[in-house]
């Protein structure tokens, strides 16, 4: 997508004389330095939609603001669920027919977890069955906001085409603990504030320390019993420097042992505080399962 314009500056001679001398070789003057070689374009975008700029009457309409209407009709008959992972093509523009993305474009479909992408994203493609190709308008609210995050970026109502080519279903959600709710009696206690308990030993013998990136499967939930993340659900271990994660992490994976799963009660002003916040991220208590599974230098 960028393009680099290459100029060739080719030597000129000049001579002057105000007498006449017995005719000198000349000098040839430098070859000119051979062409840079050009990048390759940068693929073409797919022209938009006729009815790129708004959502027609015939589109399906959901409660959120999501339009959307069938473009091609799919074999299947299942449909993915929100924690699902599925694998797409996909073309996208913004409502003045600008293309800012696609998969199409790359040749390449893409595989993602549906509770990792834009909400238009994660409620739309719950609609779709294997086969399927269907257009979106998504609002602004469901999507990247009325504001560009970086120069040129997407932002307002986007129009995604999507074609549904797989779903791989998610692995059983871990049970909701009984004990989410607060702190039990016989969780342990640090002078920071953060409480655990040990729900299966381990048998390594070194503790990670905060230099250390580690390995590890785990589940959040807030202590009303919502489950707001989870590797385990996403069926793929999570790597994390214990330096950059919130500072229940950092003082409470250092508790542990290679093979042992825990379980933590962290404080809100040792994760991402006690309010609301803007970046949509849970706040006050949380209760972490982390299993450790490698502590890596």
């Amino acid at each position: 997508m960028h393009y680099i314009s290459t100029a060739i500056f080719m030597a000129m001679l000049a001579c002057s004389s105000c007498k006449k001398e017995p005719e000198k070789a000349a000098t040839p003057p430098p070859p000119p330095p051979p062409p840079a070689a050009k990048a390759p374009e940068a693929p073409k975008g797919l022209p938009a939609p006729a009815d790129v700029a708004a959502a027609p009457a015939e589109a399906e309409k959901t409660a959120s603001g999501l339009a959307s209407k069938v473009i091609e009709k799919g074999s299947g008959k299942e449909h993915p669920g929100a924690e699902d992972t599925v694998k797409v093509h996909y073309t996208g523009w913004m409502t003045n027919g600008d293309m800012f993305d696609s998969s199409v474009v790359r040749g390449s479909p893409l595989d993602i977890p549906l509770n990792g992408v834009i909400k238009g994203w994660t409620e739309g493609v719950q609609l779709m069955v294997m086969g399927e190709k269907r257009r979106f308008w998504i609002p602004a609210e469901l999507a990247y906001g009325n504001t560009p995050r970086r120069p040129g970026g997407p932002s307002g109502t986007l129009v995604f085409d999507i074609e549904l080519l797989g779903i791989t279903k998610a692995p059983p959600a871990p049970a909701v603990p009984t004990d989410v709710a607060a702190v039990p009696k016989n969780a342990k206690k640090t002078d920071s504030g953060l409480a655990y308990r040990v729900l299966s030993k381990g048998k390594g013998k070194v503790h990670p320390t905060a230099d250390n990136v580690v390995k590890v499967h785990y589940s959040g939930w807030t202590t009303d019993g919502k489950r707001f993340d989870s590797s385990v659900v996403r069926g793929q271990p999570a790597e994390f420097p214990l330096k950059g994660v919130i500072k229940g992490w950092t003082e409470g994976v250092q508790l542990m042992v290679v093979g042992e799963k825990t379980r933590f009660w962290i404080p809100g002003k040792m994760a991402y505080g006690d309010e609301p916040n803007q970046g949509g991220r849970p706040y006050g208590m949380l209760v972490f399962d982390i299993e450790l599974i490698e502590i890596k230098k």
